[in-house]
């Protein structure tokens, strides 16, 4: 495998010799001071570099904690795998009763209670305690007992999922980016993410699910949800930046893109700015919303392509 520049981004996209270097084991310190005592990490640090304060608020969002725990396996001494069992101990704990995950935990007062899917923050927790549920390789150290109780929260958290899916006129559709802890509806988080679906987060929620033991419940999730994305694939377009700026621009050859978020009653994409107005394209909103935050996503193109092909051919019943 070609080895890619060694960066906090890169740091799961190594060749696996490479976990077992100098290097990565140097890094691995650095993590380790990183580690807040309740097991968790902050998010968006260098942890190539180390720490100049000690960690404060933990959270699964932006890749953190889960990242770490990953990493941290890979390298895999006993002093790096008891730091991943405290932190897949602090999944555990972060886990709501429903199934659900919040953004920080403990708890931060705001939106951040809310179930949060957004940057795929939940399906990351579910994939990692699932992976060590199922004994992967890189997770072998990891006691029975709590594989069990990985076991049991993927379980809850699938459940979760399943009553978070968005049902419009009887029909299972897509996902917001994140849902009410108590009662499941879409919910808000910053003032330019309204409740909605999401045609970025819904696309790592069927990817996961497909990754589970087919069911009827399941399968009706997914068909569901996939019908959904190809409804909704915009054509014809695509993102330009130019002189700072970003803009969408008229291409026939283009490949489908589809928008952050869509109305749950118009279904149509919608955009907004930090006034938390909707408009109705990405030209409407101000010049910083626009170039600091993705408007449009094309992650749905392999999901449709590879991943839902291959599902379903795995799924389909064999000929008696």
């Amino acid at each position: 495998m070609f080895r890619q520049a060694v960066t906090w981004k890169t740091i799961l996209d190594q060749p696996a010799g490479w976990y077992k270097t100098a290097e990565a084991q140097k890094i691995a310190q650095n993590v380790l001071l990183y580690q807040h005592v309740n097991g968790g990490w902050e998010k968006n640090l260098d942890m190539l570099k180390p720490p100049k304060t000690p960690p404060k608020e933990t959270t699964i969002d932006n890749g953190a904690t889960t990242t770490q725990i990953e990493f941290l396996a890979r390298v895999g001494t006993p002093e790096f795998q008891a730091a991943a069992l405290k932190a897949i101990d602090y999944l555990l704990g972060a886990q709501y009763p429903n199934g659900g995950w919040p953004q920080f935990w403990p708890l931060k007062k705001g939106y951040y209670t809310h179930i949060t899917f957004n940057d795929d923050a939940m399906t990351r927790a579910l994939t990692v305690l699932r992976d060590v549920a199922q004994n992967k390789p890189v997770y072998t150290f990891v006691d029975a007992g709590r594989r069990q109780k990985c076991a049991a929260a993927v379980t809850k958290g699938i459940a979760c999922i399943l009553k978070c899916q968005v049902v419009i006129k009887g029909k299972k559709t897509a996902w917001c980016a994140q849902h009410d802890e108590v009662t499941f509806a879409p919910a808000k988080a910053r003032a330019y993410e309204l409740p909605s679906l999401s045609g970025s987060e819904s696309v790592h929620i069927l990817r996961f699910l497909m990754g589970d033991k087919p069911t009827p419940q399941l399968t009706e999730a997914i068909e569901g949800g996939v019908a959904w994305l190809k409804v909704n694939q915009l054509t014809g377009i695509r993102i330009e930046k130019k002189n700072g700026d970003a803009f969408v621009v008229p291409d026939p050859a283009a490949p489908p893109l589809w928008a952050r978020f869509y109305d749950l009653e118009t279904g149509k994409p919608f955009f907004c700015g930090r006034d938390g107005i909707k408009k109705n394209s990405m030209a409407e909103i101000e010049k910083e919303r626009r170039t600091g935050y993705s408007w449009y996503t094309n992650r749905g193109n392999q999901l449709l392509k590879d991943d839902y092909p291959a599902w379903k051919n795995h799924v389909k019943p064999k000929p008696s």
